[in-house]
């Protein structure tokens, strides 16, 4: 653990002297809980007027028996937007973690890491801790914001139960650190194995498009997200973590990488 401390510390030393990566990480939660907390501001008034079979299916799906469109629509849009919270900890590592391997070349610092007495594990796992904490803080933090927002604008105690169901507490809580280790095990493959970091992001940024997917089809109607598919998903997510770790530890050839980037 003191090895991986250590890798840890240094990652965070290095890493988050680049400005893009502070930005990214500090904006994009910002972002993803302000810009839900405006479209809930515009659509206040959008169930008015009207009867519950005007709303769309999908809408319904969300919503308790009985509401009413003024009660359903915030209900829907706070439930699309929780879907945001678990995208968020896929995107922000995606930069520290293609930036972990490839940059570590530009900095000249990448020979004498790999001639230390470390294992290839504990290099891996420091450097996926060094991701995964701050985009797992990040996302966090802009959840509180848009729940404290949401509650404010929604003026409905229906609208605030959904946003905090616990099968979206689990998914954003428990789900969302998990989708973080994955995204930055997969940017380490990468990343160990390009020459270009601009490369290494949009390769990386790949492992976005099954959540991306999944929300877009709950927005259409094509899927409802409930509890037993945020428990698949997490169940899948940690096999992932645990095989795409194992990938990476054997694809991570230290001579190779050092020869080939010579």
């Amino acid at each position: 653990m003191k090895k991986i401390k250590t890798i840890l510390l240094k990652e965070w030393a290095e890493v988050f002297k680049n400005r893009v990566v502070v930005l990214t990480t500090a904006f994009l939660p910002l972002f993803f809980a302000v810009l839900p907390l405006i479209i809930l501001t515009a659509t206040q008034d959008l169930g008015t007027a009207g009867a519950m079979d005007e709303v769309p299916e999908q809408m319904r799906a969300l919503c308790p028996p009985g509401s009413s469109p003024t009660e359903c629509i915030p209900i829907f849009f706070v439930s699309q937007f929780n879907m945001l919270f678990m995208m968020l900890p896929l995107i922000i590592p995606v930069n520290i973690a293609a930036q972990s391997i490839v940059g570590e070349k530009t900095l000249r610092s990448l020979e004498p890491l790999l001639a230390t007495p470390i294992t290839t594990a504990q290099l891996l796992i420091g450097k996926n801790l060094a991701a995964t904490v701050p985009a797992v803080l990040a996302t966090w933090a802009g959840f509180g914001v848009f729940v404290a927002g949401a509650g404010f604008i929604a003026h409905s105690s229906e609208a605030v139960e959904a946003l905090l169901a616990p099968a979206w507490l689990f998914g954003i809580f428990a789900v969302g650190p998990l989708l973080a280790v994955l995204s930055v095990n997969f940017s380490l493959l990468v990343s160990s194995q390009v020459n270009d970091a601009r490369v290494a992001e949009q390769i990386s940024a790949l492992v976005v498009l099954p959540i991306t997917a999944l929300f877009i089809g709950q927005l259409a109607g094509a899927v409802l997200i409930d509890r037993s598919i945020i428990l698949v998903m997490g169940a899948l997510v940690a096999l992932a973590d645990v095989g795409l770790l194992l990938l990476t530890v054997r694809l991570f050839q230290r001579e190779t990488i050092l020869t080939r980037w010579k």
